[in-house]
Order: structure tokens, then C-alpha cells, then sequence
């Protein structure tokens, strides 16, 4: 895992926060059954609910085509050991020796040995490619088990070595020594270090946390020499660091925790690589100190970023550092620095249509070069390869399969925030901007704990797109496009300033002629529900439909009930209602359950998941309920017919926060919003897909160059 994967995830995947989460796309799997839509406002017609499931059906007929049309791009389940490429396909783990063919695949783990239903998360080799460790989560809750699995004397059937329960993360430090936490509820504080030995395994705790705000997770240096104990809350962190050499011996303290501090270890060449924000701005910035001198005071900066640019990720190859960096308009670039020789800087623009970059290292730990995924949500995965010391550093893939694609536009800008701040917007879209008056448009926000809006490929995004919609990504405040100032200016006393931020780009993409408030729809999921929902109490005349997922909805509520497991851990992003009368006032001045007005809102659909952990349910039908009154009681006055809103919740079973696993179940799913949006925006979907069925063969996709509007609603 990368530094940055690291400090961000205390925030993301399965660790403790209310995040914004896009489903990996795979290709089809067995069918399982769909779990229906349930209204729960009386402002939803039999009529409205016929046509919405009448719809449904087609729509998933749609999107599996769609997801058919790329099956044969590249994908990140696969990985590579020393002596073999593996690769995690439905319910196993395969391996095939490097020279050999497909058929000669062999499967080494299956996820019926976890005694659980459930899917592959997390996969580590040891370092000789000895031993295999995976952990396999539960489709209906989050916890998941690890299965450990002997690879040097394969045998059909295989039987696992050893299971260990409640296992988030995990790292070899040798071939017999396994470092590992557990997470109770969502909570992980306890480090342990497991040794296998002839007579046995045996664990023991060598870890454990005492602060209720902090996470803590295990990870190792891409060099392999150390394993790190990564302690993290959302304003600090602290490292504690085990030698690979001596996996017995106590952990050692890079530098104590402080208020603010954030920082990452990584190891080279006896030096340790510090990732931390103590750049200008307080920015993430590298700096360099002796393995054997890790405190602060002997830290030696080596590497910041320019004015405006901000460090995305990092990697760690034998002799030079790669970094991820984004310039303001959201434009990816790679710098790379020689390990030796720090100043000589080199920079790779890559493709203006890249929005989300995946890293891939190759087996041997002492390799200078890695792979890497490029993708936006409309335009799907395309590998890359990095090798610093040859002439031609960057060089990709064959990429024929996407000249059948659809020319298509991406277009970056910006919109003036309430205060003057300039927010970063990503359209998708197939017609030129002065076009698209009459598209359809579906924005996006999330906004939270300084995580970029998810960008990756989706093939519902494709349909959308193909059907001539507007896709636009805001980057307001809050979320972590811009650094971690872009985040501290959206978080606590200023979490308004994500509402206005969204605000503000949505006017400014119907000033500019994009769309119109009866053809646009917002989606957001989890913490993002906060804003979207916050937007419609303060303008909802600004759209006509919403999209709601997992939605955090509840602030004050949750926030004031310090039982429920993110409460304590979440201080840092909303505040400390039950101690801090400004926090309180703070919350409920935004809270979206707690500001429904009764005014014409957008029409909704809220899905929800009855056994989620990190939203509480009761918050979710709280916040329906006033809603769905709200509706009634603003309709019941009209004095003339007009639009009345559908509010629709869904509320399919399970108790994972992002989603069914099955792969029919989550196209079931979208086939529902989408049938929603074609149903609100009263759009004909057939008439839709006939405008681009002639467009299937055009030129390779049009990279258009990031632009900054210079129109005076822009100034």
C-alpha cells in the first residue's frame, strides 16, 4: 500500500468513516435474487412505482451490454509473486507460473474455506512466495476473516494453514512472521504478530492503542525491509516501526504524535522517506532522515511541490520516488525524482483524461519500474508502465479496444464559491458545452473527510453518457482535491462551505448553458448525503431528482450518541456536539434532517441498507419521515396542479455500508436509479440511446485541454 493509501485510509474502504465509496465493475456473475423498492411517502403513486419497476428490467438489460462491451479491459485483481502472476477471479484465488499459459491456471485459495459468504478483499505474499495470506469479508456484515495457505507444496485440494477471525489489515515481515489487526465493530486497535514455527503458531499482541479517536492498521515498505505500525486520527498520526530483519523485537517509535502532524514512513537504502504535512501550507512534502535517526528533528526536507500543485500519492521504486501530483484544475501528473539526485525532477503529463490512477508494483522488490491504471469514470482502464531509467519512461498498453468508443469531451473549469473561492469542476460530456441546454446532467459531490470524489471507470456512467447526459464532478471544499488546506476549509465550523461550493457549481453550469433545473439530478452517497441534502433544504429549485446511497443524513443525532462505533472517531470532521454549544450550532445549522422546510423538493430516492453499521438506520427514516411530511403538507396548499415530488425509500437488506457484493444485486440496483432518473427528468431513454447508436465506431476519444472559463460569471 501506498503512504498516501495509508494515511487515507482511516477514512476509506472498510476503516472507521461514513464514505464515498464506488462499486469495483466486474464482469457477470451467478444471479441471485433483487429486493424490491419501498415507498414510504404517500406522494408516490401505484402508477409512479409501476412504471418505475417497468422500467427497471430494460435498464439492466442495458447496463449488462454495457458491461459486456468491456470485459477484456485490464483490471486490478490481478497480482505478481516472484515466480507467479495471480489473479482473483469470483470465488478463488488462481496462480500461473510466469512462460505458462491460461490453461495452465491453478487454484491455490477458495473463499468457501472462511466458512463465510462472502468475497476477497486483501492478498499478501510473504516474501519468498511461501505462504499466501487473504482475507474474506462477509457479503453481509464487515467483518472478515483471514485464511492463511501454503503455497511451496501445493496440493489439490488445497486446505488452508490457518484462519485467523476479525483481521482488517496484515503484512509479512519473513516468510514465518505475520503482522496483523482486528477490528471489533468498527474500531481496530490492537497490532498482533503471529509466528509460525514447527510447533505450531502462536500469537501475541504487540500493540495496542489507548486513544478511542485513533485507527490503527499495519503496512510495509515497498523495499520489504520494514513493517509499520500506522496510527491515525483525523487531525494526526504516529508511526511505530518493526525491522524485517529482527521480527521479534519491539517495535520502534519514529516520532511521537502532536496535534496536526500527519506523516507516513517509507524505507530505501538505510534512509527512511518521510511523507508528511510540513511542507508550505502545511501540504504533504518528502523528507529524508537515517534509518537509525527516525525523529523528527533529524528530518531533512527533499521534495515539494509547486505553487498550487499537491502531492496525490506516492511511490517507492530501488532508486527514484514517483509521485502522483494534481495541478488546480485536477490534471494528473507523475514527478519522478532519482533517490541520489533529488533536484532533478521529471515530469509525465498524462492523458488530460485521466481522473483516477492505480498503482501495480511488479514482483521483485528490487525492481525500478511499476504499472499503473488510468481511468476517468466514462473511459475504462488502460495500463501503463513507468520505467525511470529508460529513454522512454511512460508507455501503455495497446488501447484498440477503446477506438470503438465514442468520441467524447472532457472539460475542466471552475465556479465561484460564495466567498470567492474558485471550486473545481470535471465535466463529461458528449456534444460541445453550447450544445447541451437541453441534456439531461447528473452532478456529483462528496466532500468529506479530505477524499477525492471517486473517479474510476463505471459503466452506469458510460450509459448515462452515451444517452447524451452532462456528467459533472464537484470538488468542493471538504473533500481532498485540492490538499489538505481544501479539506480543513470544508470540515467543522466550515462544512457549509461545501454546500455553497456545490451551490455554486451548479448555477454556474446553467449560466454557462449547461442543463437546466428540470433536466438535473445529484447523486451522492454516505457523508455526501450531507451536502446533497443540506442543498435541498437551501435550494431545491436547482433540481428536479436525487440519488441517495448509504446517506449520512442525521448529523446532530448521530454526532450527540457517543454508543454508536464512529461517533468518537468522527469528532474530527463534524465536532463534538455534547461538549462544544458552537459545534451544536454548528451541526444543526446544516444538519439536512434537521432544516427540512415545507417547500417544493426535488423528488428521491434513498437507498439504505437495513444492517449498516456506519449510518444508523433510524437516522436515514428519521430524516424520510419529516420529508415525506413536508411533501405532503407544501402539496396539500397548491392551489393548482403542479409538480408533486416522489420520495422513495429502498431499503434492501444486509449489513454492508457499500452495497451488495453479487454482482446481479448491484446491477438490479442500478438499474433502479437509473430507471428513477429517466422517470423524474421525464426523459424517453429509447429516444436517448437511438441519438448515439450511429456514434459507436468514431475516432479514438478527444482529450481535451483543461480550460479556466474566462466569461465574466466566472470572474
Amino acid at each position: 500500500m501506498s503512504p498516501l493509501a495509508v494515511l487515507r485510509s482511516v477514512s476509506r474502504s472498510l476503516n472507521a468513516g461514513r464514505l464515498s465509496s464506488q462499486r469495483r465493475w466486474t464482469g457477470p456473475a451467478a444471479r441471485l435474487h433483487t429486493a424490491g423498492c419501498v415507498t414510504t411517502s404517500v406522494h408516490c403513486s401505484g402508477a409512479e412505482l409501476g412504471k418505475l419497476r417497468g422500467l427497471e428490467r430494460p435498464f439492466e438489460r442495458r447496463l449488462r451490454s454495457v458491461y459486456q462491451r468491456f470485459t477484456d479491459v485490464p483490471d486490478h485483481a490481478a497480482f505478481q509473486g516472484s515466480r507467479h502472476a495471480y489473479i482473483v477471479e469470483g470465488c478463488g484465488i488462481f496462480r500461473v507460473a510466469y512462460g505458462e499459459g491460461e490453461q495452465d491456471l491453478v487454484q491455490v485459495l477458495r473463499t468457501d474455506w472462511a466458512a463465510v459468504d462472502g468475497t476477497i478483499q486483501k492478498v499478501r505474499l510473504s516474501p519468498t512466495e511461501s505462504v499466501l495470506a487473504a482475507t474474506v469479508k462477509n457479503n453481509h456484515c464487515e467483518e472478515a476473516r483471514c485464511v492463511l495457505v501454503q503455497l511451496e507444496q501445493l496440493t489439490i485440494p488445497q486446505k488452508p494453514l490457518l484462519i485467523l477471525d476479525k483481521v482488517f489489515s496484515f503484512e509479512w515481515a519473513t516468510d514465518d512472521v505475520l503482522f496483523y489487526t482486528t477490528q471489533e465493530g468498527l474500531q481496530c486497535r490492537h497490532v498482533f504478530r503471529l509466528h509460525l514455527t514447527d510447533a505450531g503458531a502462536q500469537s501475541m499482541l504487540v500493540y495496542k492503542e489507548k486513544d478511542p479517536e485513533f485507527f490503527v492498521e499495519v503496512s510495509r515498505s515497498k523495499d520489504h525491509r520494514i513493517v509499520t505500525v500506522n496510527c491515525s486520527s483525523k487531525s494526526s498520526s504516529e508511526v511505530w516501526m518493526i525491522d524485517s530483519r529482527s521480527p521479534l523485537s519491539h517495535p520502534t517509535l519514529v516520532q511521537p504524535r502532536q496535534p496536526g502532524l500527519l506523516y507516513h514512513v517509507e524505507h530505501s537504502d538505510s534512509q527512511l522517506y518521510i511523507l508528511a504535512n510540513t511542507g508550505p501550507g502545511h501540504e504533504y512534502q518528502l523528507l529524508r532522515t537515517p534509518f537509525t535517526s527516525p525523529a523528527m528533528q533529524h528530518w531533512e526536507p527533499t521534495f515539494s511541490p509547486g505553487p498550487g500543485a499537491v502531492i496525490k500519492d506516492m511511490e517507492m521504486l530501488q532508486d527514484h520516488c514517483v509521485f502522483t501530483m494534481r495541478e488546480p484544475l485536477g490534471q494528473l501528473q507523475l514527478h519522478t525524482i532519482p533517490l541520489k539526485a533529488p533536484n532533478h525532477v521529471t515530469i509525465l503529463q498524462l492523458p488530460s483524461w485521466a481522473c483516477a490512477i492505480e498503482t501495480q508494483r511488479f514482483g521483485m522488490v528490487d525492481s525500478d519500474a511499476f504499472s499503473f491504471l488510468l481511468s476517468s469514470p466514462v473511459h475504462p482502464p488502460v495500463r501503463y508502465h513507468l520505467s525511470p531509467t529508460r529513454k522512454q519512461p511512460l508507455s501503455q498498453e495497446d488501447d484498440l479496444q477503446h477506438t470503438l468508443l465514442p468520441e467524447y469531451h472532457t472539460t475542466r473549469l471552475q465556479a465561484p464559491s460564495q466567498d470567492g473561492t474558485m471550486v473545481p469542476l470535471t465535466l463529461f460530456h458528449m456534444q460541445p458545452l453550447p450544445d447541451m441546454r437541453e441534456a439531461p446532467m447528473l452532478v456529483h459531490v462528496y466532500g468529506a473527510y479530505g477524499l477525492d470524489l471517486n473517479m474510476g471507470f463505471c459503466p452506469e456512467k458510460r450509459l448515462l453518457l452515451d444517452d447524451n447526459w452532462v456528467l459533472a464532478y464537484c470538488h468542493v471544499r471538504g473533500g481532498g482535491e485540492c490538499g489538505l488546506a481544501w479539506h480543513s476549509a470544508g470540515r467543522l465550523q466550515f462544512k457549509k462551505k461545501g454546500v455553497e461550493d456545490l451551490s455554486a457549481c451548479i448555477q454556474t453550469l446553467f449560466q454557462s448553458g449547461v442543463s437546466r433545473p428540470t433536466l438535473t439530478a445529484l447523486t451522492a452517497r454516505s457523508a455526501g448525503a450531507v451536502l446533497a441534502g443540506a442543498l435541498c433544504n437551501k435550494h431545491p429549485q436547482l433540481l428536479r431528482a436525487v440519488l441517495l446511497q448509504a446517506p449520512f443524513l442525521d448529523v446532530l443525532g448521530t454526532m450527540q450518541d457517543p454508543s454508536l462505533p464512529l461517533t468518537i472517531e468522527e469528532r474530527g470532521e463534524w465536532g463534538d456536539p455534547l461538549i462544544d454549544s458552537q459545534h451544536r450550532d454548528n451541526i444543526a445549522s446544516y444538519c439536512p434532517c434537521h432544516n427540512i422546510s415545507t417547500q417544493l423538493y426535488p423528488s428521491m430516492l434513498i437507498t439504505a441498507y437495513s444492517g449498516d453499521s456506519r449510518v444508523p438506520l433510524s437516522g436515514v427514516k428519521n430524516y424520510v419521515e419529516r420529508l415525506s411530511k413536508a411533501v405532503q403538507t407544501y402539496s396539500s396548499s397548491l392551489c393548482t396542479k403542479g409538480h408533486i415530488p416522489t420520495i422513495l425509500l429502498d431499503l434492501q437488506p444486509g449489513g454492508d455500508h457499500f452495497g451488495p457484493e453479487d454482482f446481479d444485486q448491484s446491477l438490479s440496483e442500478s438499474a433502479r436509479q437509473l430507471a428513477f432518473l429517466y422517470t423524474m427528468l421525464e426523459l424517453d431513454y429509447k429516444g436517448a440511446r437511438q441519438k448515439t447508436t450511429g456514434r459507436r465506431k468514431k475516432k479514438k476519444t478527444i482529450e481535451t485541454l483543461s480550460l479556466t472559463p474566462v466569461d465574466p460569471l466566472f470572474s
